[in-house]
């Protein structure tokens, strides 16, 4: 199995619970992993047996665009998309970041990961 990584998308959304954050908006990244077995892509140079990265990241851009309350259901979303689009992926991890979370303190980004086989 091999690891196909897209590592700290940046995004400016409109995501939150509070009103106020769908408002103002925030900036977030998203981390996307997805384990497949691309041996044949390897050896073939073909694309078309592998996962296609910026297929990945449309998956991530619409997701993230789409106003949500929780992180985790934003996680939970790509996961399940990347899934129903690539059912030959072995597993997919994703990780999104908020950036300056409103939590009354001083914290640089809160993140939420979930992967699912």
């Amino acid at each position: 199995m091999g690891l196909i990584k897209l590592d700290n998308m940046e995004f400016f959304a409109h995501n939150g619970y509070y009103e106020e954050e769908r408002k103002i908006g925030n900036k977030y990244s998203v981390s996307l992993h997805v384990e497949v077995d691309f041996n044949t892509a390897a050896e073939e140079d073909k694309l078309s047996e592998t996962v296609n990265y910026e297929k990945l990241y449309a998956i991530a851009e619409a997701e993230i665009y789409k106003r949500s309350k929780l992180l985790e259901h934003i996680v939970y979303n790509i996961n399940v998309k990347v899934k129903d689009q690539f059912p030959g992926i072995k597993a997919v991890h994703t990780t999104v970041c908020k950036f300056n979370p409103p939590i009354g303190g001083i914290c640089k980004q809160v993140c939420v990961s979930d992967s699912i086989s």
